[in-house]
C-alpha cells in the first residue's frame, strides 16, 4: 500500500479508502446488498491487513448504522491513531428550518450523534455531504470550525459541490479565519470525468485532495460486457447517471477488458490504477473480500502514457445528474 497527505492537512491516508455505504442494517437502507455487522467486519479487517486506513462512511448510510459497524469493526482491530475516519453530515431538514435551527446547531447536533454512532470522540475528516441552498454558508462554515475547535474535527471535506462553491467557502473560511475545505468528494471515474473541467484544476492550484466516490462506477468498470450483478440490477441511481451513454461507456468498458487481458490485471485494477493517477484517494466501496483486494492490487499496477491516452480517447460529455443536478438552483442561494 502506498500513502499519501490529504491536501493541506497532515493526514497521512492510504491510497485506497475503503467506502463503507454497503455496511449497515438492511432494513434502514435502501439495497438488498448491504452487508450485515459480521461480513462488514471481516472486509474491515482485510481492508487493515492490506494497509488501508483510510474510512469514508456517512450518517445517511442506513440510518447511521453504517457509522456504528465501522466504529465497532476498528475499535476491534485498529488503534484509533492509526486510522483515518471520515463521516458526511446532511442539509438541514424542513423541520430543522420550520423550528428555527441554525446551520451552526444542525452540524453539532449531526456531528455529536455521528460520533456516538462510531464510539469515538473526534473523527478525522469531516465531509458536508452535498451543498444545502437553504442554509447561509457562514452558518454551515461557522458550525464546522466550532468542531474543529472542541477537537471533534481534525480537517474539513466537501461532497457533491461545484468548483465555484468550494472556492466561494474556502475564500469566506479564510476571511473568517475558519477552518478550510482540505478535500473534495466528487463523481469521478474513467466513463465520468466532468471533474476534468473545472473541479480537478482547482483542487491542483489550491492543494485540495480529491477523493472521489463511484470510482468504478458501481461495478460497470469492473465487470466485461455483458456481465451483471446484483448491484447494477438493483442500481437505480447508476441507471440515471449512465443511461443515456451506454453505448459510449460500453466502448470505454470494453478497452479497459482489453488492457487487463495485455497486462494480466482485473478490470478493478486497470480502472482504479487510471484513477489513482488523477487523485488522491479513490473511495471505493466492498462488499466482497475481493473488491478490497483487487482495489489494493491496483496500487501497484502503473500505467504507460500510452496505456492512459488508449483508456480515454473515446470518452464523451456526460450530464450532470441527481444530487448535481437537484442542486442547480433558480432562487438566489444564501
Amino acid at each position: 500500500m502506498e500513502y499519501i497527505t490529504l491536501g493541506g492537512s497532515d493526514l497521512r491516508a492510504s491510497r485506497i479508502c475503503m467506502g463503507c455505504m454497503g455496511f449497515g442494517d438492511s432494513g434502514r437502507g435502501q439495497h438488498s446488498w448491504t452487508l450485515d455487522e459480521d461480513h462488514s467486519r471481516q472486509i474491515i479487517k482485510r481492508g487493515l491487513e492490506l494497509g488501508v486506513n483510510f474510512f469514508d462512511t456517512a450518517i445517511a448510510y442506513q440510518g447511521g448504522t453504517s457509522e456504528q459497524y465501522v466504529g465497532r469493526a476498528l475499535k476491534r482491530f485498529a488503534r484509533r491513531e492509526e486510522v483515518i475516519v471520515a463521516t458526511k453530515f446532511l442539509p438541514r431538514t424542513d423541520g430543522e428550518i420550520e423550528a428555527g435551527v441554525t446551520g451552526r446547531q444542525h452540524v453539532m447536533r449531526m456531528l455529536d450523534q455521528s460520533l456516538e454512532n462510531l464510539g469515538m470522540d473526534y473523527v478525522d475528516l469531516y465531509i458536508y455531504h452535498m451543498w444545502d441552498y437553504r442554509t447561509p454558508l457562514y452558518e454551515i462554515l461557522e458550525g464546522l470550525n466550532c468542531g474543529v475547535k472542541a477537537g471533534k474535527i481534525r480537517y474539513i471535506g466537501i461532497s457533491n459541490c461545484y468548483a465555484y462553491q468550494l472556492a466561494k467557502a474556502n475564500a469566506l473560511a479564510e476571511r473568517e479565519g475558519f477552518a478550510r475545505f482540505v478535500s473534495v468528494q466528487g463523481h469521478y471515474n474513467l466513463i465520468f470525468r466532468e471533474e476534468e473541467r473545472e473541479m480537478a484544476r482547482l483542487c491542483r492550484e489550491d492543494n485540495i485532495a480529491m477523493t472521489p466516490y463511484s470510482a468504478l462506477a458501481g461495478g460497470r468498470l469492473a465487470k466485461r460486457p455483458g456481465e451483471s450483478s446484483r448491484r447494477l440490477q438493483e442500481d437505480r441511481y447508476g441507471r440515471l447517471k449512465y443511461g443515456g451513454t451506454e453505448e459510449e461507456d460500453g466502448r470505454i468498458i470494453s478497452r479497459v477488458s482489453q488492457l487487463a487481458d495485455q497486462r494480466g490485471a482485473s478490470m478493478t485494477e486497470v480502472s482504479l490504477a487510471w484513477l489513482l493517477t488523477k487523485t488522491a484517494s479513490p473511495v471505493v466501496g466492498a462488499t466482497k473480500l475481493h473488491h478490497i483486494e483487487g482495489a489494493a492490487k491496483a496500487v501497484d499496477l502503473k500505467l504507460t502514457a500510452e496505456e492512459t491516452d488508449f483508456l480515454e480517447e473515446l470518452y464523451v460529455p456526460h450530464s450532470l445528474v441527481g444530487v448535481m443536478a437537484e442542486n442547480i438552483p433558480n432562487r438566489q442561494e444564501n
